[in-house]
């Protein structure tokens, strides 16, 4: 099969373009979606592309059917992948919480647009409560929050990888902003650079005896016993927890001596790394830290940071109303440092905003 991308290109596109051409990159299969802004031209772009690298889509009769279709080509070995946004997400929570419950592959990529309800179909980071812990279970489930163009590329790679290699349903985190603007970036074939895809494999109709040459696979997602469910979900959990350290992710800068931490995701940690900049330019100290990982979150690093520089105060920037703050408190809890917020749902946070909040907690 002819490669999509040979060797190492620049190119100035979209992020729902570099979504598209990062799963191509990645080997995926078939992309099932239903049309929502500000994801829709993912579909678009792979309709243009996958038949040209011999892969496939399928529009569905809605999102929940996205979802479930996804679920049934991970089963039967496919790289099957979704994207969506907004009310879409919150429909494609009960495939995704059966993908939980079934330890299923699955990949979605959710461009994160305004609530509540249909809200716009802009910009906003408020599709984090649901796409961390949405669903019908506990939230054994990855989560990617990304800022550049760059990182689309590489995350939307790294997610198929992480889905296939762990068995937990995966999340790229963008938004309405990284979906529909054009930054440059570098588009690569991840085996040229000594990226292993994680190649998939069926989990269903398995050759061999089952009890004499192989043990069943056992994809089941209800159970009639309370019992039943409660040893489930524990070893859903142990196997979770095993391998988070192996999969958490953070950036961290300038945090050793910061008298205020502070702590931004997705589009906003690139205003908040320029506020950073500018106001230890003016002899202020603040740290900057990003949680790449949302789920699992690197709870461990944000308390070490905190431990180490001894910041009184943290300042959470984000653009919505305390989800990202609420996460934070839970993974923290029992830290004594000050939290304090700078919310803006639905509207685009810049460096200046993050620097005037910051002086005003001096």
């Amino acid at each position: 099969m002819e490669k999509p991308i040979t060797g190492t290109k620049k190119a100035f596109m979209t992020g729902n373009e570099v979504v598209a051409w990062a799963a191509l990159a990645a080997k995926a299969d078939i992309m099932f979606g239903y049309p929502i802004t500000p994801q829709n031209e993912i579909m678009h772009y792979w309709t243009r592309l996958a038949p040209k690298f011999n892969r496939e889509f399928l529009q569905t009769e809605d999102e929940i059917s996205a979802g479930f279709t996804v679920c049934g080509a991970v089963q039967a070995g496919k790289k099957a992948f979704t994207a969506t946004a907004g009310p879409g997400n919150v429909l494609m929570q009960e495939p995704f919480g059966m993908a939980e419950g079934m330890r299923l592959p699955t990949v979605a990529i959710i461009q994160q647009r305004g609530g509540p309800s249909s809200g716009t179909v802009v910009y906003s980071q408020q599709e984090v409560t649901l796409t961390t812990y949405g669903g019908n279970g506990e939230g054994h489930r990855i989560v990617y929050s990304t800022s550049t163009h760059q990182e689309l590329f590489d995350y939307v790679i790294k997610a198929f990888n992480t889905a296939w290699k762990y068995r937990f349903p995966t999340f790229v985190l963008g938004d309405g902003y990284q979906a529909k603007m054009r930054e440059p970036l570098e588009i690569y074939d991840p085996e040229e650079k000594g990226i292993e895809l994680v190649p998939a494999k069926p989990l269903v109709g398995l050759p061999g005896s089952i009890g004499d040459e192989r043990e069943p696979a056992h994809l089941c997602n209800i159970y009639s016993l309370e019992e039943e469910l409660y040893e489930v979900v524990l070893k859903l959990a142990q196997a979770y927890e095993a391998v988070a350290p192996e999969i958490v992710e953070w950036d961290e800068k300038m945090c050793d001596d910061a008298e205020i931490i502070v702590v931004s995701h997705g589009v906003v940690s690139r205003a908040a790394y320029d506020a950073v900049g500018i106001l230890r330019d003016e002899g202020i100290k603040v740290g900057y830290f990003r949680p790449i990982t949302l789920r699992p979150f690197p709870e461990k690093q944000l308390r070490e940071a905190i431990k180490r520089s001894g910041a009184k105060k943290m300042l959470i920037a984000e653009s919505s109303y305390g989800q990202l703050m609420r996460l934070v408190r839970q993974e923290i809890y029992g830290e004594t440092i000050e939290i304090h917020g700078l919310l803006m749902p639905g509207l685009g946070i810049v460096d200046s905003d993050i620097v005037a909040k910051a002086k005003s907690l001096l």
